[in-house]
């Protein structure tokens, strides 16, 4: 399994417009994208945040399949439409072993 995690930092812009239109983006990347396992747009409730309030967590089948999601235009246009609210991001991209 390929894990894709974008930890972020969001500006006092991200209204609540924002986070249902990123939901929105949400479901149709899980609609669309082949190989998607989970994906998800989530508050951080970590008390060691160091200001990333919030995080986009998403499993893929493997590699590839996350990279189909890269160049795909649901996650284009959710890159697009976030990064006017995006004051930091930190991401970690990684194969992850799968348990029984």
């Amino acid at each position: 399994m390929f894990l894709h995690v974008v930890m972020l930092q969001l500006s006092d812009a991200a209204d609540a417009r924002f986070h249902g239109r990123v939901q929105a983006y949400c479901q149709r990347i899980l609609a669309e994208c082949d190989g998607v396992a989970g994906y998800a747009f989530r508050q951080n409730a970590a008390s060691r945040s160091d200001g990333l309030t919030h995080a986009v967590v998403a499993a893929f089948a493997d590699s590839p399949a996350h990279d189909r999601y890269q160049v795909s235009a649901a996650h284009q246009e959710m890159k697009a439409y976030m990064a006017g609210f995006i004051e930091r991001l930190v991401v970690f991209d990684g194969e992850i072993p799968t348990f029984a």
